[in-house]
């Protein structure tokens, strides 16, 4: 199996079980402080994922793709350089962000997102911005030399002690308010993201080649064209990383205030925000954890085989990935789309967000695609132009989001439509900007195909919930009804040949079914 493979299905079962946990975890928090809760950690949240973009500056990527044409080469002191200059960068510029955000946070909460409540979730995460800037770095250097289990296995580890303790805290703090409570849930992220943190230092002392401290400053100090390098490619990735969390960080703050112009109060706004952005958007993503895994593996893939100027495996590489990322996000968006009141219900104890989820969940499968695509632009050396892209994207969410939220007869629905248009959007210019670089053979038929088992598979699923043990407990009804789903799209697609004998053959414990 070769190693894009491998960190693939690594990053897959990783990612699953993430975003599973991750689940449990949103469940817990919507049960215990409900959507008025949500929307606090929800508008809090993308101001502490803009201040871990400055922070990182885009150098993860840079890393994976530096450290990867490094290892090809077999030099290990540029390697060492990579790992030191990034450290230093990133750590430099924690401990300029991380004070900015505590003396912001006033100014945020009452000002730009007009609820004071969110000061005290904001003041929450500022410690977690440092850990979260080393972990990165480690994180790059591990997946640009392929080895995606650190990466794995920290991320699993984050998710366990984070639920472990969201539970018990926001029940121990709910009582003094439910802002105190969404500060609550921050503070187990950091945690989560300092164990994580010690788990991924472990494992590099354990493995690596160099002494990282012995000559660090010497280093640094000669790491002048290694920092050129790493910008080169990080400076891009971060402005395309910046346009999204800066777009994102105003979103909650345009909502609010276009919302006020329909006449909904900034209590309600809160509510509904929390319903769409904290209820049906994490369910509609949940299967992003696929791309991402496909995206991490592809950059450095694609940066060795760009390297070697193997355009055969460059092509190879991306219909691998788009034909996962179109066959897994359509089982998601069938069963989102039959199963959405019933899910909501199960987990959120509320039916609230299910018609987003129905809105949205058929325009997903160009989110699911972004990843990759936007993977393959960087290994390629067109980070920017998908920053370009990602900025056209995300001016033309926000004005979406503005002019419709702002109309009564939209109102929160406004905002779902503006959030589809921006990554439908982008994901048409990152391909259009492939297509300009590499020979891409467009396969119309495997589409149909996809489609056809989307249409039969969702058929089956919504006549059997609607028609079969209907004296049953929801959850059996439920889990009875995505079970048919599954088996069905998982035959149909092996019938009309969408997934090969050959590709299953190397996948792990499938492929030993073969021999």
């Amino acid at each position: 199996m070769s190693k894009f493979l491998k960190g693939t299905f690594i990053l897959l079962i990783a990612g699953l079980v993430t975003r599973v946990l991750g689940f449990i975890n949103r469940i817990v928090i919507a049960r215990s402080i409900g959507e008025e809760g949500v929307g606090l950690y929800m508008m809090a949240f993308p101001t502490f994922i803009l201040v871990v973009t400055l922070t990182q500056m885009g150098l993860p990527v840079a890393i994976s793709k530096n450290v990867a044409e490094a290892e090809a080469k077999g030099n290990f002191a540029e390697i060492k350089k990579i790992l030191v200059v990034s450290l230093a960068i990133t750590i430099s510029l924690s401990l300029i962000f991380t004070p900015a955000l505590l003396l912001l946070a006033p100014l945020l909460s009452k000002t730009l997102f007009t609820d004071p409540r969110t000061f005290y979730p904001l003041i929450a995460i500022a410690p977690v911005v440092p850990v979260i800037a080393i972990s990165s770095v480690l994180r790059g250097y591990f997946q640009g030399r392929q080895q995606m289990r650190p990466s794995a296995i920290s991320q699993v580890l984050e998710q366990i002690v984070r639920i472990s303790l969201i539970a018990v805290m926001t029940r121990a703090f709910l009582p003094y308010g439910i802002e105190y409570a969404a500060a609550a849930a921050m503070i187990a992220s950091v945690i989560g993201e300092l164990v994580s943190l010690i788990y991924l230092m472990t494992t590099f002392k354990l493995k690596k080649r160099f002494r990282l401290r012995k000559k660090f400053f010497q280093f640094v100090h000669s790491g002048k064209q290694t920092f050129k390098d790493l910008m080169d490619i990080a400076l891009p990735t971060m402005g395309s990383r910046m346009i999204g969390s800066v777009a994102w960080f105003f979103e909650p703050i345009v909502v609010v205030h276009s919302l006020a112009l329909a006449g909904v109060v900034t209590v309600e706004a809160t509510k509904q925000y929390g319903a769409l952005t904290g209820f049906a958007m994490p369910l509609l993503m949940l299967p992003s954890f696929i791309t991402f895994s496909l995206a991490t593996s592809l950059v450095p893939a694609i940066s060795e085989a760009n390297t070697q100027n193997n355009k055969k495996l460059i092509e190879y590489r991306l219909q691998q990935a788009l034909r996962f990322a179109f066959l897994s996000g359509g089982l998601a968006v069938v069963v989102l789309y039959v199963l959405s009141d019933p899910l909501m219900q199960l987990m959120y104890g509320s039916a609230k967000g299910s018609y987003f989820i129905r809105l949205m969940a058929p325009f997903f499968l160009f989110y699911y695609y972004q990843g990759p695509l936007q993977a393959v632009l960087q290994a390629l050396n067109l980070a920017r132009a998908a920053m370009i892209n990602s900025l056209i994207g995300a001016i033309v969410k926000t004005a979406v989001i503005f002019l419709l939220a702002s109309q009564a007869s939209f109102g929160i629905n406004g905002v779902a439509i503006g959030i589809l248009v921006g990554f439908v959007l982008v994901t048409i210019l990152h391909f259009a900007t492939v297509l300009k670089k590499i020979s891409f053979s467009f396969y119309v038929r495997d589409y149909v195909k996809g489609f056809l088992v989307m249409g039969g598979s969702g058929w089956l699923g919504y006549w059997s919930f609607a028609h079969l043990f209907l004296n049953e407990v929801l959850t059996i009804r439920v889990l009875l009804s995505l079970l048919a789903m599954t088996i069905s799209y998982i035959v149909l697609v092996l019938m009309l040949g969408l997934i090969k004998r050959d590709e299953l053959k190397r996948i792990p414990w499938i492929g030993n079914l073969f021999v």
